[in-house]
């Protein structure tokens, strides 16, 4: 069974015929990101809706304004099929502007997941260095669709943390992200689709689907010279060991 460890169903009207078609070609586990705080309530109903769904909760750099603690509740962070807090992190690309009440906006939300014991999912993207002096090894969790640099690897793997690949892996552009993931142990790699964004090759243009992850996993598996079935009875045990309670009986 692959598991897609990160698509934000809540973007779909549709979600259950999204879900249907990834348990068609064995994508078992779907774990429902937010990123939009408003979100988080629909993602939770759909895992109450579907056996397979589980989630992430987490407030994006785009959502500076947002109070982490009115959104992520005891209540909430006790919920069974919570997994971890995520997506989180830093996004200098188009406001680099607000870089000092992103790192605010961060550092509650880690402070959350520290208290609780849970699992990160990291979003970061040109902010390596502060990425690295706030991401400490006092958390745990996966930097979620992973396009950094080797560098920026390097740390994370040392504080002990997994890696996601996306479709941008199997883009035609993307040699040094393939690179970089040739380089990581393939324990501590997981995939994903971020749906609906960053469909892969050959679905490159469409809106993002989760059965759309098996593709990713056909070029990671080609990177490690992996057989296919391998690389997936891999890839759920890396899940399992990320997100302990992500498993379930179909």
């Amino acid at each position: 069974m692959f598991i897609d460890t990160h698509c934000h169903l809540t973007y779909d009207p549709n979600s259950e015929q999204v879900i249907s078609k990834a348990q068609d070609v064995n994508v078992g586990i779907l774990v429902c990101a937010t990123a939009d705080p408003k979100d988080i309530p629909e993602a939770k109903k759909l895992a109450e809706q579907f056996n397979n769904v589980f989630i992430t909760t987490g407030i994006h750099p785009d959502y500076i304004d947002a109070d982490p603690t009115q959104y992520l509740t005891p209540d909430l962070l006790s919920y069974d099929k919570l997994l971890g807090i995520g997506e989180i992190g830093l996004d200098y690309h188009y406001t680099p502007e607000t870089r000092d009440q992103q790192i605010q906006l961060f550092e509650k939300q880690l402070q959350i997941a520290y208290e609780h014991n849970l699992p990160v999912a990291i979003h970061t993207r040109e902010a390596e260095e502060d990425t690295k002096s706030i991401l400490t090894d006092a958390y745990h969790g996966v930097m979620h669709c992973f396009t950094s640099s080797w560098d920026l690897a390097k740390v994370m793997l040392d504080r002990g943390f997994y890696f996601s690949a996306s479709g941008i892996l199997t883009f035609k552009n993307a040699e040094e992200i393939r690179e970089t993931f040739k380089k990581i142990p393939i324990d501590r790699i997981v995939i994903e689709t971020d749906s609906p964004y960053c469909a892969p090759v050959p679905y490159r243009g469409q809106t993002c689907e989760p059965y759309m992850v098996i593709e990713t996993a056909k070029v990671l598996a080609s990177i490690k010279n992996l057989q296919l079935n391998d690389l997936e009875t891999i890839l759920e045990q890396n899940t399992t060991r990320l997100y302990p309670k992500c498993h379930v009986k179909l």
